[in-house]
């Protein structure tokens, strides 16, 4: 079984569309959440991943705009906030607060978390990662007592590790990679040998920047997707 991993869309329309047709056929998906946030589009990133029942979870963004709650966000963070709990219709606003912080997937094999599971505001660079980490999320996450993968976002830095108790992955940032690296990022994971693909997708960055800009969201939110930071 092969499913495709994404994490941190945040409300990038053309990245995400980069990521949908880049992806080769899989027998599912999953989402480690922060499908908001950010950018102009968060309708559209909430109704693929709602359209598609992909197992997604509540990221620190997409708990702000559904929870109304003034998190010590900076400027365009805050921004991007206010502006998707204008943009949201009350029907995807319910499915973003229906979202659980982390959840069992694909018959229990994989754990999903946005930051770490015992803590989902946690930031886990993959050079931090340990087999630990997939001991607690076979403690913490409900139903994945025996899961052989945990896979996390927030940190919008792709990266996984295979450790004895089991693998680590981190696809990257589709909507807003913080790697160096401009391009959408996601991974496809092999369920039956725990082989994992990280995948890198060009977009066009600049009709984003210019969405941004027409969508009066603060500038830097849209001229750093250009270098990928």
């Amino acid at each position: 079984m092969r499913v495709a991993v994404v994490s941190d869309l945040h409300g990038n329309r053309p990245a995400l569309e980069a990521v949908l047709a880049d992806c080769p056929p899989v027998d599912g998906w999953c989402c480690a959440g922060d499908v908001v946030g950010y950018g102009p589009h968060p309708g559209f990133c909430v109704e693929a991943m709602r359209e598609r029942e992909v197992p997604t979870v509540l990221g620190n963004h997409d708990r702000a705009v559904v929870t109304d709650t003034d998190f010590s966000f900076n400027s365009r963070a805050h921004d991007g906030v206010v502006y998707a709990r204008r943009e949201l219709t009350d029907d995807q606003r319910r499915w973003l607060d229906g979202l659980p912080t982390a959840r069992a997937a694909f018959d229990g094999r994989v754990a999903v978390v946005h930051g770490h599971p015992e803590d989902p505001d946690r930031y886990v660079y993959p050079a931090l990662f340990s087999g630990d980490d997939v001991a607690a999320a076979r403690r913490e996450v409900p139903g994945a007592e025996e899961c052989a993968v945990l896979v996390c976002g927030h940190t919008h830095v792709q990266g996984h590790e295979r450790f004895d108790e089991g693998v680590v992955l981190n696809p990257g940032s589709v909507g807003q990679p913080r790697d160096g690296d401009s391009r959408a990022a996601y991974a496809i994971l092999d369920l039956e040998t725990l082989a994992v693909e990280e995948r890198r997708v060009e977009y066009d960055v600049d009709a984003m920047v210019d969405a941004v800009r027409a969508a009066g969201l603060p500038e830097g939110s849209g001229t750093r997707l250009r270098k990928g930071r």
